[in-house]
């Protein structure tokens, strides 16, 4: 089964909400302050306005949608799923419909939809409709969402390209999707927050580390400022994986530093982020200590800096430096 992709020119401005989702109760790596329950099924706050639909995730990527529908309400033929990316700074987006098929071992008015791993959904996040005949297109509810399988997910090397998508609930109490687009990619594993800087661990999939290899600190919004490069040290047993020790006085001269993997000399960098598991925001759930960053001062003066590492709302990987009040 399969879906239809279409794109959309849109008023950035559109009607459906342009909503944050709120931090889950989900794992985290070594260092970070911890969350219970990691990869069990999370039953989410439902919406008042639409029916319910539980997903299942697969290891590979795809999703599924099982609907349920309040008793009396017929669905027709050419019911559907909606998925519609929001649209970004210039007003485009994209949409997929899915066909919704009844479910013969589930209960009267549950129908299915299939988003396989093999549909490409860009980058972005994509508000779930209902669509039935006759009927102007809904919003979905989130029931439960059945994540285990993307808990430590391992992509397939022969693949060429990787596709991330995670369902979960807005703070408006509807149904979204997160999908990310990348390959190669440089997933973040365990960080180590010690005096003075960061040790970072990870794997690089669709390319192996090579000892010319570096991470790339990049001043963010400050295109004339030469990114702080650092040493990388692949691991002895598998070429894939990765650690780098970043000391933040380096950062001192700018608040916000963006991490790149450049693999080898001469080859594309990679943006380090951390996407292979069943966490769609990780801003707000993983968090991680400050720490002061020395710096020589100047006579007379005495600079109070502290930096951290810390998610993005892609989930990338980044650094801040605050300073701090005397």
């Amino acid at each position: 089964m399969s879906g239809t992709t279409t794109r959309t020119p849109t008023n950035a401005a559109e009607t459906t909400p342009q909503a944050s989702p709120p931090p889950e109760p989900l794992p985290t790596a070594a260092g970070e302050q911890h969350h219970p329950n990691a990869g069990e099924p999370v039953r989410a706050q439902p919406a008042e306005r639409g029916p319910t639909a539980d997903c299942t995730a697969d290891s590979a990527g795809g999703l599924t949608f099982d609907v349920r529908l309040p008793a009396g309400v017929s669905h027709g033929a050419d019911a559907g799923l909606l998925l519609r990316r929001r649209p970004g700074p210039s007003g485009e987006t994209e949409e997929v419909r899915l066909p919704l098929a009844p479910v013969q071992e589930a209960a009267d008015g549950t129908l299915r939809a299939a988003l396989p791993s093999t549909v490409r959904l860009s980058e972005g996040r994509w508000n779930v409709f209902l669509l039935l005949a006759g009927q102007q297109p809904r919003r979905l509810a989130p029931g439960i969402n059945d994540l285990r399988s993307l808990v430590d997910r391992v992509p397939h090397e022969s693949r060429t390209w990787l596709g991330v998508r995670i369902p979960y609930a807005t703070k408006h109490g509807n149904l979204s999707v997160r999908s990310w687009m990348r390959w190669p990619h440089a997933e973040a594993g365990a960080l180590c927050v010690h005096d003075g800087g960061l040790e970072l661990t990870g794997r690089l999939y669709g390319a192996e580390v090579k000892p010319t290899a570096r991470l790339e600190a990049r001043p963010r919004r400050v295109e004339a400022t030469a990114p702080v490069l650092v040493e990388v040290v692949p691991s002895a047993a598998d070429p894939r994986e990765f650690t780098v020790t970043l000391a933040y006085p380096a950062l001192a001269a700018h608040r916000l530093w963006d991490l790149w993997l450049r693999p080898d000399e001469g080859a594309e960098a990679v943006r380090v982020a951390r996407i292979l598991d069943d966490v769609a925001d990780k801003k707000r759930i993983f968090t991680y200590p400050a720490q002061a960053v020395e710096v020589a001062a100047a006579a007379g003066e005495e600079p109070a800096l502290t930096a951290k590492p810390y998610y993005t709302l892609n989930n990338d990987l980044a650094v801040r430096v605050d300073r701090t009040e005397p």
